[in-house]
């Protein structure tokens, strides 16, 4: 009975999402949501990653910087960020206030710019349109569990690394699958749109019979919940996040696709692009990531050691 108003609660959540997203494909009726629209070529056949994807402009702080002075102007640092990813960037049910490591984080780069963390805007992005946003300017930054891919160099900028990024395999505890090729051989899989996930079933599905492509990885933790795909192919820490979420599913096999997950920039905005690295340096000096790691994610996922680039 508790496992099923976890997941009618759930769906409600991710309906409301998707109205507020502007998704463009409901997620109430898990089944019609199941396909997404086709992701951006570059996601199709992304090539193997041999730049250098921890390479980024110098930290620095140039107040006269056209982006900068254009964010000053404004009052408010415009962040495209995730609502539904539990302890990265999801609404406090008791609160309504946006939380997560992701969040500390974009309020850690408005502080920099603008000397209060609270001049900030949100605007809740899915998986798919991380990059368009930035591309368009419907934000300035994003900062949304995005791992960088040379694909992806191509068609925006990254900060420095900020976290260890790769894909990992959820499945109820039920199951009990102990590496990615048994946990899918014959299942049902599902991911989120143009993500690292995405791209890896379109190259390798592990032998799953049937792939679900959502809008969001929330959208995936619902549909197995209530039974509508057998496993859930997603980033590492949300994978985690999840598993801290909901008692009756495990992260099992090894990591894919090891990376790392950078704040997305507009290629233009050198100048912001520089201001944020130096906000990074500055977060990590001051103990701001290891006190936001500690308080979000510690419980759910260990000792920072693995997670925290170190250049």
């Amino acid at each position: 009975m508790m496992q099923t108003v976890r997941a009618r609660a759930l769906v409600a959540a991710v309906a409301l999402a998707a109205g507020v997203l502007g998704a463009g494909t409901s997620v109430g009726a898990p089944q019609g949501a199941a396909r997404a629209q086709a992701p951006a070529a570059a996601e199709l056949a992304p090539a193997a990653d041999t730049c250098d994807t921890t390479k980024s402009v110098p930290p620095g702080k140039d107040v006269n910087g056209a982006k900068i002075r254009k964010i000053r102007e404004r009052g408010t640092l415009v962040v495209g960020i995730d609502q539904n990813s539990y302890h990265w960037g999801y609404r406090n049910p008791q609160t309504g206030s946006i939380e997560g490591f992701d969040i500390d984080l974009a309020h850690a780069i408005a502080k920099s710019v603008l000397g209060d963390p609270d001049r900030i805007t949100f605007k809740a992005v899915p998986t798919a349109r991380r990059i368009d946003a930035v591309k368009a300017g419907e934000v300035d930054v994003v900062i949304r569990t995005t791992t960088i891919t040379c694909a992806r160099l191509q068609e925006v900028s990254f900060s420095k690394p900020y976290f260890a990024a790769g894909q990992r395999l959820v499945v109820p505890k039920s199951a009990k699958a102990t590496g990615v090729d048994q946990g899918l051989k014959g299942k049902r899989v599902c991911a989120a749109a143009s993500s690292s996930s995405d791209s890896e079933l379109k190259s390798n599905r592990h032998g799953a019979t049937e792939v679900t492509i959502v809008p969001n990885q929330l959208d995936c933790l619902v549909l197995m919940q209530l039974g509508k795909v057998d496993a859930t192919l997603t980033d590492a820490v949300l994978a985690a996040a999840q598993a801290a979420q909901d008692p009756t599913i495990e992260v099992v096999g090894e990591t894919l696709l090891a990376g790392w997950m950078g704040v997305v920039v507009n290629q233009a905005d050198t100048d912001l692009l520089a201001w944020v690295n130096q906000a990074l340096l500055d977060y990590k000096a001051d103990g701001g990531w290891q006190r936001s790691y500690d308080h979000w994610l510690a419980g759910s996922m260990g000792s920072s050691d693995q997670y925290a680039y170190k250049p």
